[in-house]
């Protein structure tokens, strides 16, 4: 018999936490949308005391997306459940998760102060009365509570299993043991998740919920052990995105439980043929590649290449393979759109892919549709989608690019020029650089008067042929805030600079503006 595991995303928290950015409302509800078409519990959708744009965002996704529980994380503080609260009030299946530190080294570095004790007891004595104040004040808004005991793997095992029961008197629902550090080994970590049945009478009242990080590389290994013994919800994030080495990747711990469920007797209510379509989503918006050997959604995940392995996949797929690359939605057909394509077939194609546009976007995606196709001539999935980020903002334009010139050569300074639309005034420079891109990223900043640190800079082709789009990303950062910019164009310098452009429009709406002047080239 199986027994069904809840599955709780945080990919718009944890996950985005990892790539340094802040994604805009609209992302993360187009996101928050597929994940709903993925079939997720629990969707995390962000910390909303953090900032207002997240308050913003947890509460549009709570308002839209109606079918998974939608949750959002405060600490163990009055005002971030409070905020986390309001945030959540449209939401149908509201859940606060909120928690504390509570591994000897957190208590220490965390609630060093005098104020919380003086004494290492006293200070958990402190901290153990300010989760279960935490637990209560959360289920005075909504009945399903989750707490977090922060740094579980590393703490001491008796205040763990006091604290847990606790926190479940005072009425928490779902309680969460993370291995928040990645330290645990997977017999380590499952058999601390079977103690919690030992140690902790009231545990049949509430979920155990599993959070491995993965600075070992076992964050998949360690929740499969906790869920194996005796845990019903675990948590993940699409492409194992996540602080430092990233979370336990979803899509692997699902494909685990259901290609070796005769071995486990575990499975979920997961989609596995949205993951493909998911995993390419969460990729575009954050800025990370997906390593194309990684695990069921890499794009060498069902490639072969060694005589040997080509030879067994033809006469029988099963000698080198264990699931169908159709098992997890991906499949080598596209779907070509040509300019005879009509509005209907463009938003039709956008739907299928996830996007929900209106009609005032969808024709002014379609107009760049018409530019692209007379260019290409056949546009597919990948230049769709790279379209719609490059037309549809989160936010309006304060910078916008009219014109560039680019002069380079083997014996030429590369050198541009550039010509700018800053609220609707033309402003115009130029300046010499390493590169092409180089001088004309340079030449924009000096135009813009705003010089943020270049993190990272991509450019790739969207699809194959010589008149494909390409798409740059940029990851532009200012005093530790970090955004990711996109352009798409034929012209890859073009796309560049759309990609810079579209960068210093999110930092200018979240960075003040005297802090935009970090000489941090």
């Amino acid at each position: 018999m199986t027994n069904k595991i809840t599955v709780f995303d945080t990919t718009l928290r944890d996950g985005e936490q990892a790539a340094g950015t802040r994604l805009g409302a609209r992302e993360k509800l187009t996101i928050a949308r597929q994940l709903e078409r993925l079939q997720v519990d629990v969707i995390e959708a962000g910390f909303p005391a953090s900032s207002p744009e997240d308050a913003a965002a947890v509460a549009l996704i709570a308002q839209e997306v109606r079918n998974p529980i939608i949750c959002g994380l405060t600490r163990a503080v009055k005002a971030d459940i409070d905020a986390c609260a309001k945030a959540l009030e449209k939401a149908s299946r509201p859940r606060i998760h909120t928690g504390i530190g509570v591994s000897d080294i957190h208590v220490m570095g965390k609630f060093g102060d005098i104020k919380y004790g003086q004494t290492m007891a006293e200070k958990k004595t402190r901290i153990l009365d300010m989760a279960v104040q935490a637990v209560r004040h959360a289920r005075t808004y909504v009945d399903d509570v989750e707490f977090y005991a922060e740094d579980a793997g590393r703490a001491d095992q008796a205040y763990l299993f006091a604290m847990i029961q606790a926190v479940i008197e005072a009425g928490a629902t779902v309680v969460n043991i993370p291995d928040t550090t990645g330290y645990t080994l997977p017999d380590q970590y499952g058999a601390l998740i079977r103690s919690l049945t030992d140690h902790v009478p009231n545990i049949k009242q509430a979920v155990i919920s599993v959070h491995c990080h993965n600075d070992l590389g076992l964050a998949v290994a360690n929740t499969l052990s906790g869920l194996q013994n005796g845990a019903g919800q675990f948590e993940g994030t699409l492409n194992g995105i996540g602080e430092r080495a990233g979370n336990a990747a979803l899509e692997e711990v699902v494909m685990a439980l259901r290609t070796r469920q005769e071995a486990i007797g575990l499975d979920t209510n997961i989609n596995a043929k949205e993951f493909y379509r998911t995993s390419r989503m969460v990729s575009d918006a954050m800025g990370m590649p997906v390593s194309a050997n990684k695990a069921i959604i890499g794009e060498n995940a069902f490639a072969h290449s060694s005589g040997i392995h080509v030879d067994g996949v033809l006469k029988e797929r099963t000698t080198y393979e264990i699931m169908a690359p159709e098992d997890v939605g991906m499949s080598h057909s596209q779907v070509v759109l040509t300019a005879r394509t009509g509005r209907h077939g463009v938003k039709h194609r956008l739907e299928e892919l996830g996007h929900t546009v209106s009609t005032e976007e969808l024709e002014q995606i379609y107009q760049r549709f018409l530019v692209v196709a007379d260019k290409k001539r056949e546009v597919f999935d990948d230049d769709l989608i790279a379209i719609l980020h490059d037309e549809i903002r989160d936010q309006p334009e304060v910078y916008r690019l009219e014109e560039f010139q680019i002069t380079t050569g083997t014996k030429a300074m590369p050198t541009a020029s550039v010509k700018l639309c800053i609220n609707d005034q033309a402003h115009e420079g130029a300046a010499t650089g390493d590169g092409p891109v180089d001088a004309l990223f340079i030449a924009i900043a000096s135009v813009a008067d705003i010089t943020p640190k270049l993190v990272d800079y991509d450019i790739r082709s969207v699809t194959s042929g010589t008149e494909a789009l390409g798409e740059a990303t940029v990851k532009l950062s200012v005093n530790n805030r970090q955004v990711v910019g996109r352009g798409a164009a034929t012209d890859i310098i073009e796309a560049s600079a759309k990609a810079y452009l579209d960068g210093l429009n999110k930092l200018v709406k979240i960075v003040k503006p005297f802090e935009t002047t970090d000489q941090n080239r």
